[in-house]
């Protein structure tokens, strides 16, 4: 919720952000934080005794809001020289040893010392855990006083995102301003999906992108990384399915130890019971065909025990690869479902529907039964559960789990269900509005490459579907949104292509999941900012 001014006198709002008139405090002598004052001039022979008594210290101009992406959330304004890092000089301490990674990370990010736990003294950093979360495990308070910095928070993630705005602060010269920041999102989801199964991505382009989320705050990275394409991680379980380009599970424990360091949870993503092409082609008996054989690409045949089987064994393997609290089980374009009548169609499916649902049983909710199936085997994981959209049915026999948060993506399925209908039935929802926040390689099917300034000027979490915002009473069901790169045309960029063209997308992104108010300053002054604090 949006905080409003803090009474005092002398206050004052500017930029959106709280800033207050304070006492001068001392200085002149390195510990009270002003600078040197001007040198004396002699005193002239009118001058009295009284006149001629020590000058006050230097006076500063009242500090302005820190511009940092996202935006900082408030900033108390005070008055004193602020605070750059002094190359070799300064030193970073922690209060707690918990913080030693946070803590050495900063310190090599600005050429400063890491001293271990200690006291901060002029020219040094300091970093500590608070009691309490009144405002929540991400928010943080970073202060700037007689050349000091501190930084506190209820959790290390809290912490983390301090060292993240003092990075951006101080990037390119500049000083961070005297005073206090009081941050925290929006939303608890900040996140980008990555398709890795289409394309191949190597390990130091994700690791590259990992490092700037975690600049940017974002705290989740998706991995879809099985499609009719390819499979691209490593299994033991079944490793006749896994592609020649693909990423070991070394491989993937470094991606994970690495995003762990920036506070982001990597979520993986098998998708089924569409997309499974690279699972069928080393098994094809499991290959979904409707009443005339004809083949439906990327389904399996959810009637056939195997296919729950091998889906199984996938899932639990990788549940214990991934320890993120978060997995996604897709669930989205079953090609069964995408037909006029798929109980015509697919008579083996419609049998296997009123067998376990009773004669009024549908493909529809065979389908969703088969989500349910496998939310139960990854669910002792202690894993939260998304599913895409398209994959919620209504008016069936059988109903997706409640504890299954909806992936909102689209309204162009066939039948497609508004997002109201959805958060009415009391379902939280992550907001992939594929309208703002889709980057498909090659632009298929009238899919355009998203744009920073769109997504700046006129997307919010509230806008799910197309360009309408939900009403605001759903704000607290909706637990934040996330940017998608999808490969169709895998061909149609290179890695650096998409690195280039995702920059912008992902700073107007996370500025939105991150502070709710209409930003204060026009999009080009946005890019400038972006190309100082990068």
């Amino acid at each position: 919720m949006r905080r409003g001014p803090v009474a005092a006198a002398g206050g004052a709002v500017v930029a959106g952000a709280v800033a207050l008139t304070v006492a001068l405090w001392p200085g002149g002598d390195g510990s009270g934080g002003s600078g040197a004052a001007d040198p004396p001039r002699p005193p002239s022979d009118k001058e009295s005794a009284a006149s001629r008594a020590p000058s006050p210290s230097k006076s500063y101009p009242l500090s302005k809001a820190p511009a940092t992406i996202p935006a900082v959330r408030e900033h108390t304004a005070a008055r004193g020289p602020g605070w750059r890092p002094a190359e070799g000089k300064g030193r970073v301490y922690v209060r707690d040893e918990d913080l030693a990674d946070e803590g050495r990370l900063i310190a090599g990010e600005l050429k400063l010392r890491y001293a271990g736990e200690g006291r901060a003294r002029a020219g040094d950093v300091e970093l500590a855990l608070t009691s309490g979360a009144d405002a929540g495990p991400e928010s943080y308070t970073l202060s700037v006083r007689a050349r000091t910095v501190r930084i506190t928070a209820p959790d290390e993630a809290g912490v983390f995102y301090g060292t993240r705005t003092l990075k951006q602060e101080v990037a390119a010269g500049r000083t961070a301003p005297e005073g206090v920041v009081r941050d925290r999102p929006a939303k608890p989801q900040r996140g980008f999906m990555l398709d890795m199964a289409r394309k191949h991505f190597d390990v130091a382009w994700i690791e590259d992108r990992i490092r700037d989320l975690g600049d940017l705050k974002f705290n989740q990275l998706g991995l879809h990384f099985s499609d009719d394409q390819a499979f691209r991680i490593e299994s033991d379980s079944h490793p006749e399915i896994v592609s020649a380009d693909h990423l070991t599970k070394a491989q993937v424990r470094g991606i994970l130890k690495l995003a762990a360091s920036r506070h982001i949870t990597v979520v993986p993503e098998i998708d089924s019971p569409g997309h499974l092409g690279a699972v069928i082609r080393a098994h094809p008996s499991l290959q979904l065909r409707d009443a005339r054989g004809a083949v439906a690409r990327g389904a399996v045949d959810i009637s056939e025990p195997k296919a729950a089987r091998i889906v199984d064994d996938l899932l639990k393997e990788y549940a214990e690869l991934f320890p993120g609290r978060y997995w996604h089980l897709g669930a989205d374009e079953y090609s069964a479902l995408t037909v006029e009548n798929p109980e015509a169609s697919f008579p083996q499916l419609a049998a296997a529907a009123r067998e376990r649902y009773g004669p009024n049983g549908r493909v529809q909710d065979l389908a969703t039964g088969w989500l349910n199936d496998r939310a139960d085997t990854v669910r002792p994981y202690e894993k939260k559960l998304k599913a895409w959209n398209d994959g919620f049915f209504r008016g069936g026999r059988a109903e997706a789990a409640d504890d299954l948060e909806v992936a909102y993506w689209t309204g162009k399925e066939i039948g497609a269900r508004e997002p109201v209908e959805y958060l009415k039935a009391g379902r939280d929802l992550v907001n992939y509005n594929d309208e703002y926040l889709y980057y498909v390689l090659g632009e298929p099917n009238e899919f355009r490459y998203p744009t920073g300034q769109r997504i700046y000027e006129s997307w919010t979490p509230r806008v799910i579907r197309g360009t309408r915002p939900v009403s605001a009473e759903y704000d607290d069901q909706i637990l934040g949104g996330s940017f998608a790169v999808w490969c169709d045309l895998a061909r149609s960029q290179t890695q650096e292509q998409v690195a280039r063209g995702i920059r912008m997308p992902l700073r107007a992104t996370v500025q939105k999941l991150w502070d709710p108010r209409t930003p204060t300053i026009s999009w080009s002054e946005f890019v400038k900012l972006a190309d100082t604090v990068r």
